[in-house]
Order: structure tokens, then C-alpha cells, then sequence
């Protein structure tokens, strides 16, 4: 995730408590220690967002108005593969003739490894990886880089060892708790498919029943929406498309080429009982376009924002999270909205009849 420049990809997460610039203390003294001190063991902590670097963790070098931007750093020394497997099999050329043997022992092909990695690991020139972390103080959230899952376990202990509590992955379920008190549990999983003789998922798929209701809803209602506080917006899907469901067949179908969401495919997909699992949004508030490929999960893939008009650096900091956030929150609007919908008990029946015969309909 780049913050101040390019596309941004990321994860929301939700602090359990409200916090201010003063936390940078914290940050500050779990900082990453110097470079020069990188030894065979990784080395991690807290660095500026300004550059890998930088280990000033003030508010002058990190703080610009309601945000905090610093980046989870990890340095380490790595051999890369090719590399350590061509010296590991010549050490062994080497070592079965020496012992005039045919094949070596795992044994002593562990100990080659080992002594040919304590060898050629001090000379490797540092890898760097960082995760990008912006906490917002005025929404209490965290905005960070972290999409797989080892990145979200490595970047929440490390932000509960900082600051002292656990952040909340925002996810479908997540989010359906914290904004409507909805438990997802509690909803019987749904089939969109008009076809009665496929079975209902066993277990609910909240994302993936958002999106594909999404999509229904942008194509019946055009795609206009407000904000809560009454800005008007607009919406358009468009492909990669993933589709998705467990059972028997392809569990997963993508469609890239051409315009995906009008084709036959797309249409066979939906009635095989498939749901859509990733897909490309487009967002318009007047003049400003946002586009970024959503995952079912809420996770935020490379996130293309309206250009910046300013060129401070903690200026242009400001106005990309102030567009960030209108994205993010555009988006958990459309989700509350579904949510409204999937617990009332008189609409949603209407509305699954009415995606059913829009899918029968679509081939």
C-alpha cells in the first residue's frame, strides 16, 4: 500500500478504543532498530512512513492532522534460492567423492546445507519489507497493507504489543456486528439460483451474497446511492469477475475478456448457483473517480484515487486518506443497505425472487 502516491491496496481494521497523536510515543519506542545491526536473525519494528529508513517516529516526522502514518518494517538476510541450491549441490559433488560414495546421507546433506548457509547469508545485501499503517484517530480505525494472512496475524501483535489492544479485521461478518448488530451466524445461508434443485450453501457467505446482490442491484437501479450525510455518489461493476461456490465441478470461475458481466458465462455461473467473489468497482462523486477491485472479504485491491492537487507532503497525505475514506465509507453505505434488506423479513423474500428471475433471466 502506497499511501502518497500510485494505488492503494489494504485491509480496515477497527481500534477497540479511541486513540490521539500521543500514541506515537508508543510507536516510537518499539522503533526498528539500525540496519547496520542486521545480523543472521530478522530484524522488525516501527519506521516513519516516509522511507524504510527513517527511524524519527515523532509527530512532526509521522503525524499530519487526524492520521498517523508508519510502516511495520522487517529486514533479513536472504540467499536467494537458485543461489543456495547451486552451492549446496557442489559442496555435495564435492563431498560424495571425498567420501567416495554414491549418494550422501540426508544427515550429511543437512549439515552441508546448514554450513553453506552460515557461509553466503552474512554476505546477502538486506531484503527489506514493510507493511504501510495509517491510523485514522477521528474514525478509530487502522487502514493498513496487509492482505494475506500472515501479514494480518504479523501486523496485529505487533500493533497490540504497541499501543495495547488487538485491532478488528473488518470483515462482512465483522462489520454486520459492529454497524446493524447483525451476527451472521443467525442468517440462513441463501441460494441465489433459480435452479430449486441445487442445495443452499452449507455454511453463509455474507461477502459473497453482497456482491452478488450488488450487481443486481446496480443493473435494476442504475447505481445511484447517498452517503449518510447526503452526498450523492455513483457505482459501476465492471470485470476481472470471480465467481465461486463449494460442491461438485469448478469451485472457481474467472472471467477477464470482453465484457464479462454481460456474457453467457457470467449468466451460467449465477444459475449453477455460483456467487461472485471478487470483483471490479467503479465509484463517481461529481468530477472524482475512484475504481478498485473488492474482494468478498473487504479486502481493497489496488485502489485508483482522483489525482492530488497538493504537493506538501503531509498535504497530499490528508487528501488521499480524505479520498480513501470516502471510498470506504461509500462501500460499508452499500453494505448497511444490504443488511437492512437480508433481516427484513417481508423484503428479503421479495428481493431473492426478484435476483432469481433476474438470473433466469440473464442466460
Amino acid at each position: 500500500m502506497s499511501v502518497d502516491s500510485g494505488t492503494v491496496s489494504f485491509r480496515l481494521f477497527a481500534l477497540q478504543c479511541a486513540y490521539s497523536s500521543a500514541v506515537v510515543d508508543d510507536f516510537a519506542r518499539r522503533v526498528a532498530p539500525p540496519i547496520d545491526t542486521l545480523g543472521r536473525d530478522p530484524i522488525s519494528g516501527w519506521v516513519s512512513g516516509r522511507h524504510l529508513f527513517d527511524r524519527e517516529i515523532t509527530d512532526e516526522a509521522c503525524v499530519a492532522g487526524p492520521y498517523l502514518h508508519v510502516q511495520l518494517m522487517k529486514a533479513e538476510k536472504k540467499i536467494p534460492a537458485s543461489l543456495l541450491r547451486a552451492y549446496v549441490k557442489q559442496e555435495e559433488d564435492i563431498e560424495r567423492k571425498a567420501r567416495e560414495v554414491e549418494v550422501l546421507s540426508r544427515k550429511a546433506k543437512a549439515e552441508i546445507k546448514e554450513r553453506i548457509t552460515a557461509m553466503l547469508q552474512p554476505k546477502m545485501p538486506p531484503t527489506l519489507s514493510s507493511i504501510p499503517v495509517v491510523m485514522d484517530f477521528r474514525n478509530d480505525l487502522l487502514v493498513a497493507g496487509a492482505l494475506s494472512d500472515k501479514q494480518i496475524d504479523t501486523l496485529t501483535l505487533a500493533f497490540k504489543e504497541t499501543a495495547g489492544t488487538l485491532p478488528i479485521l473488518l470483515t462482512p461478518e465483522t462489520a454486520a456486528i459492529r454497524r446493524k448488530q447483525v451476527n451472521a451466524k443467525d442468517l440462513q445461508p441463501v441460494m441465489f439460483s433459480p435452479d430449486d434443485r441445487l442445495d443452499p450453501p452449507a455454511e453463509g457467505t455474507l461477502g459473497m451474497d453482497f456482491l452478488t446482490w450488488l450487481w443486481f442491484a446496480w443493473e435494476k437501479e442504475g447505481g445511484g446511492y447517498h452517503l449518510p450525510d447526503g452526498r450523492e455518489f455513483g457505482i459501476m461493476l465492471e470485470g476481472p469477475i470471480t465467481f465461486f461456490r463449494e460442491g461438485q465441478g469448478a469451485h472457481e470461475v474467472a472471467l477477464r475478456n470482453g465484457i464479462p458481466l454481460n456474457s453467457r458465462e457470467a449468466g451460467t455461473a449465477l444459475y449453477c448457483g455460483k456467487k461472485v467473489r471478487r470483483v471490479k468497482v467503479v465509484m463517481a462523486q461529481g468530477d472524482a473517480i475512484f475504481s478498485a477491485t473488492l474482494d468478498a472479504d473487504f479486502a481493497v485491491r489496488g485502489l485508483k484515487l482522483p489525482k492530488s492537487e497538493q504537493i506538501d507532503e503531509f498535504g497530499k497525505l490528508e487528501e488521499r486518506m480524505m479520498k480513501i475514506e470516502f471510498f470506504w465509507t461509500a462501500w460499508l453505505t452499500l453494505f448497511d443497505r444490504f443488511l437492512d434488506l437480508r433481516t427484513d423479513a417481508s423484503l428479503w423474500p421479495k428481493t431473492l425472487a426478484h435476483v432469481r428471475t433476474w438470473i433466469a433471466n440473464f442466460r
